[in-house]
Formats: C-alpha cells, structure tokens, sequence
C-alpha cells in the first residue's frame, strides 16, 4: 500500500513524527485531551528561527572526514529528506528530529561577515571549504534570504575554493558567481541524485527538485564549464540500491565529471523516524529494507564505526560497492574533478604583508 492510500500519513512533509529530544527533561503530549471534536493539528508552516552565531566556519576531524572544512547558513532543512543525517543536531537547538527538523528552520544572516572574518585571520592559509556539509545551502528560503549567494560572492573576492553540495535547481541564480569561480579553478558542484523514479522521491524527499530537475542543473553547470559530482546518496538497500547504473548514466550523460554515494545509516533519532516512515510508505517491504540496511551495520540501524558508517560491510554492502564500481567504470572512464587553486588567495591587505 503505498503512502497516498494511507490515512494516517502527513503529506508534504518527510518525517510523520516528532520525537523525543533526549537533551530536555519536559515534554508535551497530546494524549487523554477530551471534547475535541476532531485531532489537534500542530501549526505545520515553515516558520524561520534567527540565530547570531560567533563563528561560521566548523572543522570535523572525524577519521573518515579529517579536515573537512564547513559551513551552513541554515539548521534544519525544509527539504524533509526522511534519512538525513543532519536532524540529530536539530535536538541541540531545543527542537525534535523529526517534523520540527523540517518546519523550524534556523538562519544565520551574519554568515557573510563571519566568513570575511575568518579569511582575514592572521595566518590563515586557504582551505576548501564545503557549502554545506549539513543541511542544503541551497533549501527553499535561499531564493529570498541570499546568504548562499553573499558567501559565494566572498569566496570569489577573495578566490577562496568552496565546494557545494545540492539538490536544489535554486544554484542556477547563482550561475553568474559559480561560472567566475570555475574559470579559477576555485569551484566543484556535488548534485545529489537519490532516485530517478518520482513517486519513490516525492515519498524520500518531499519538498526537493525532482531528479530531471537536479539532471538539468548537471548539464546547466557543465555547459558554463563548472565540475560537477553526482552523489548517489545515500543508498538504501532495497530501496534505491538497483538505481545507482541509471543515476550514474544519467548524470554522465549531462556531464557529470566523477560520482560518490554512501549507504544510509540510522543514527540517534533517525532510526526510529525512518523506521515509522517506511512502515507508512512501504508497508509491504518494509522488514526486507530494515534488515538490508541492518546488515551494512554489523546488525544494527545506528553505526558510529569509522569507516564503516558511512560505506557499511558484509555482503550487501559489498554488491552495492561493486554496482557503483562497475558503472563508474563505464560511464565515467577517463573523467575527473580538475583540483582546486590555493595559490589564488588575496587576503584583504594583499599577499604582500606590511611591516607597519
């Protein structure tokens, strides 16, 4: 039975729960309240969080991540992709993983200045620096709010490489930047590409581009001469996992340079907003797509393994591996991302530093 019959399943949104934030003592619930007439519906329209952070720029030093450099001018993402990884940080913020993450999001305006800061710093030596290596860079409230744009404005300026990761069309307005960034070599492009069937993306990724969208930004970007990466990503066994040929075909074909993927894992509250999602969604093979994706992670939904988290192992994980192999070797032989320029960087005194 798929979600549309189901009347218990929250269209337009990804997660069809709020779960538990394990950092705060209080709750509320909604059970024994009598006289209602009909169910008490939470306010579910988009509402913007300010924040004013200190610092935009994060460093992880994870062993499967080392000296990635980020940032993300938004938390939460109104895309309401049911398996992202980014909805545990939302608990920080004092809000749920799951339809909070996706309704509530949080802006950082200052982003633009706290970066012009941060290239400015005394001894700063240019490193690539990823938008976003969280939730997207690019989610619907970018077309109005622009703080994307003034990054990538100040990553020219100072011709600081930056690589962006999407699965929004909204990158387009900002062609004008990325061409210039691309003619430096100071720009990679990663489009995310989950699933080229439509009915399966509306029910993974509710409120993104469709992927003939995202398909046409590849081949957009590609004309003006800007490398472009598809991410096949994440894979979900049973899911999607028999896509991966057709995505990596697709995308080469529009002029993809190389192509990525991780297999999904569940951690921390995802699990179980993922698990009551598919159960909802795919009631007839949920079991079958629960346990594959248990068997990438030594029996279990969560994994924190390095390593492992985010390739998985065992024999499901191994066929997916060879899959994405083998079509890359076809699809995309003799192409590769040109690397990025350090030696461009012009901090705002100049490269030439005074000694007065």
């Amino acid at each position: 039975m798929a979600h549309q019959d189901n009347p218990e399943f929250f269209k337009g949104r990804g997660a069809q729960v709020n779960t538990d934030n394990k950092f705060l003592k209080r709750k509320y619930v909604l059970d024994h309240i009598e006289g209602l007439d009909e169910p008490l519906l939470e306010n579910s329209a988009t509402q913007l969080f300010e924040e004013t952070p200190k610092k935009i720029v994060s460093e992880s030093n994870s062993p499967d991540l080392s000296h990635m450099y980020s940032i993300n001018p938004y938390q939460g993402c109104e895309h309401g992709c049911i398996y992202c990884y980014a909805r545990n940080t939302h608990e920080y913020y004092g809000f749920s993983a799951g339809l909070d993450f996706e309704r509530k999001i949080i802006v950082k305006r200052n982003a633009p200045e706290l970066l012009e800061t941060y290239f400015n710093k005394k001894n700063y030596q240019p490193v690539s620096i990823l938008l976003s290596g969280n939730t997207d860079c690019y989610q619907p409230i970018e077309r109005r709010l622009k703080i994307t744009r003034g990054l990538l404005q100040l990553f020219l300026q100072y011709k600081n490489p930056v690589s962006i990761i999407t699965k929004n069309n909204v990158i387009i307005r900002d062609l004008d930047i990325i061409t210039e960034l691309a003619k430096l070599n100071l720009v990679h492009v990663n489009v995310s590409i989950t699933s080229l069937n439509e009915s399966l993306r509306q029910k993974l990724e509710p409120r993104t581009v469709t992927a003939n969208g995202r398909l046409a930004v590849i081949q957009k970007l590609s004309e003006k001469g800007v490398p472009v990466r598809v991410m096949a990503a994440p894979i979900i066994p049973g899911l999607n996992s028999n896509e991966i040929p057709d995505i990596i075909k697709a995308s080469a074909d529009r002029g993809a340079l190389s192509a990525g993927f991780t297999i999904v894992r569940l951690n921390g509250s995802i699990g179980e907003i993922f698990t009551d999602w598919i159960y909802k969604a795919f009631p007839d093979r949920a079991e079958k797509v629960l346990n594959q994706i248990k068997a990438c992670h030594d029996g279990n939904l969560n994994d924190s393994k390095f390593g492992r988290r985010m390739r998985g192992e065992g024999p499901v994980a191994q066929s997916i591996h060879q899959l994405f192999k083998m079509a890359c070797n076809r699809f995309l032989a003799g192409r590769e991302m040109p690397p990025h320029d350090y030696s461009l960087f012009t901090p705002k005194g100049g490269k030439q530093t005074s000694m007065f």
